[in-house]
């Protein structure tokens, strides 16, 4: 039941992203440009997937677990730290040089778009090189904020 209903969540976020233009590179492009072409219509699918978190959240918290599993997942970290910079930089230049982010990037791939099938090889060359980075401790978390 709960590899279904992940199916199923994967399968209807993918659907937002294709109907909602974030498959295409060009409209987060555009959305980024701000003293060029820019089109603000990605803003309101950021806006209702901050409304839909937002409920989506105030209802799971009034659980005592969730629906498909034994207990929450939730992060227990709160710290800002030199992996957290890094990674948050690293991936908003790539999603600014290539207008994709992973789950757009994989909504894009039936497409066969050359730009896509040059993306995600690479994207999984870096998740790779970055796992492989990790462990061998290049971004130890030294200088942390709380």
């Amino acid at each position: 039941m709960r590899s279904f209903m992940g199916f199923l969540s994967g399968l209807l976020f993918g659907l937002g992203l294709v109907v909602s233009g974030m498959s295409n590179p060009a409209k987060v492009l555009n959305f980024l440009d701000l003293a060029g072409s820019w089109d603000p219509s990605l803003a309101f699918v950021m806006g209702g997937a901050m409304v839909t978190t937002f409920i989506g959240y105030r209802l799971s918290w009034r659980r005592s677990a969730p629906a498909l599993a034994t207990s929450f997942d939730i992060p227990n970290s709160r710290l800002i730290d030199r992996p957290l910079i890094a990674g948050a930089a690293l991936f908003g230049i790539g999603w600014g040089i290539g207008g994709f982010c992973p789950g757009p990037a994989w909504t894009a791939l039936p497409l066969m778009a050359t730009g896509t099938l040059i993306f995600v090889p690479a994207m999984l060359i870096g998740l790779w090189l970055g796992v492989r980075a990790k462990a061998q401790g290049l971004f130890a978390s030294e200088g942390a904020m709380r």
